[in-house]
Parts: structure tokens; sequence; C-alpha cells
């Protein structure tokens, strides 16, 4: 009787051993990228990547029933690392643009935007256009496809180039300059650190190009696909999606 009682409890021992592997949660590899703030940047204090696309990745993770793996490049090596299967899914500040589609899959719209407008804070014009600033010398940073789009209107004075968007902020902070034009985000996202008191987003003003950011995906991995979609929906309608954005400076109607 003894003999039979340890055989069962052994017998019982391996069937939960063998299940253990199967009942354990899907980890899935998630590209992100140490640069693209508030998106996706590299938190020198944690030494990990932080921002508003591994806060999304990780809750529809937790939503759809799979743990996140974040693994840091650049930018351009992602889409090559997805479909090269060295990574699962994409979840960086990457626009879903008619050739990417080509040759990934990506998720509905996470986040829609353009450039936004900055202006001193003492401005309090209410701007909707770029015509609303014609004779003007305005900024915008060099290597951003802004710079050659705000040349090409004639509208403007002069466009001065700056090397980082922190000095556009504090031209306009400083009053050296009427207005400059930027990544809304990133804008929304440095204005919230309070480094830059005399400057304001300009709420009013409706962008000339527009992309929308989304996660990107396999093409052929439809079940994830339809997971990742279906947990995005679920995250917007109870509110998780706009707290996510709050949290790192943007505002969800820009959604």
């Amino acid at each position: 009787m003894l003999f039979k009682r340890l055989v069962l409890a052994a017998t019982a021992a391996l069937v939960l051993a063998s299940a253990a592997p199967g009942s354990a949660q899907q980890v899935l590899k998630v590209g992100s990228t140490p640069t693209g703030v508030p998106f996706t940047f590299l938190d020198t204090k944690t030494n990990s990547i932080q921002g508003v696309m591994v806060d999304l990745i990780t809750e529809i993770g937790k939503d759809a029933g799979f743990q996140v793996q974040i693994e840091p490049m650049q930018f351009s090596t992602l889409v090559p690392s997805l479909t090269s299967n060295k990574i699962d899914i994409i979840s960086a500040a990457m626009f879903a643009t008619a050739a990417r589609k080509e040759v990934i899959d990506f998720s509905d719209p996470v986040y829609s935007y353009g450039e936004g407008l900055l202006v001193p804070k003492a401005d309090t014009k209410n701007y909707a256009s770029q015509e609303d600033l014609k004779g003007q010398a305005v900024g915008a940073q060099v290597g951003t496809a802004f710079v050659d789009a705000l040349k090409k209107t004639g509208l403007f004075s002069e466009v001065k180039v700056y090397d980082t968007i922190p000095d556009i902020l504090r031209d306009v902070n400083a009053g050296r300059l009427k207005a400059g034009f930027a990544d809304y985000p990133i804008l929304a996202y440095n204005l919230k650190q309070g480094g830059f008191p005399e400057v304001r987003l300009v709420d009013t003003y409706k962008p000339t190009t527009v992309g929308t950011v989304a996660i990107g995906i396999r093409k052929g991995d439809q079940d994830l696909l339809k997971k990742i979609n279906a947990s995005l929906a679920r995250l917007k309608a109870n509110g998780a999606v706009d707290k996510i954005l709050d949290k790192w400076g943007l505002k969800a109607k820009a959604a």
C-alpha cells in the first residue's frame, strides 16, 4: 500500500513537472531604442530602456498574457532584427510608413503627431498655421524634415538651424527666437521637465506633416497581431493608454 502511494506521488510529480514549462508565460523579445524620448530612451539611473512604448508594450503583455524582454538596439536595426527573428516585436518611436508596411505589419495606431510650434510664453497669440508667422525668423533642428519644409514655404525671413532641440528651447526661452519647430512629443516632454519656464507649446497650431507611431510585428504573426490589437483597444477604452501618455507629458487628444 505504501509502495502504491509512493508510485502515485512520483507519477503526480512527473506530471506537474512536465506541465510546468507549458504553463509558464511566454516571453517575447521587444526591440526598443536608447534614443527617442519620451517614446523610448536610456535611463542612466537604472541602465534600462524606459518611455511610452516600453510602458505600453508591458501593459499590453499583461493584458494579452505574455511577458516582455526589452532588447536595446539602434533604430536602423529594428526592422532587420524583427524579420530575422532576433526579436518578436518592435515598440519604439517608429512611424507606420507605407514603405515599412511592405516589410512588416503594424498594430492599430498608438499615437499620431507632427511638428509642434514653440513661442515665448509672453506671446499669447493663437497661431493656427505657419502662415501666421510670415516674415519672422524661426528655428528647427538639423537633420529633421522640418528644416527643408520650412525653407520651401518661402514664408520666413530666416530659418535658423540648431544642433539640438534644447538649443531651440533656450533661444525661445531667452527671447532670442520668435518661434521654433520640432517633434511635438519631444517638445512636450522637455517642457514638462520645467527647465524652460518662458516657453509655451502652441495648442492651436496644426502641423503640416503627421505620422503615426505603432507597434511592429513580423509578417505572418497574425495571431500575435490580433492579440496586441485587442489588448491595445481595451487599454484605450479603460484609460490606461491616456495615463501612460500623460505620465510622459503627451496629450491624449493627439493620439
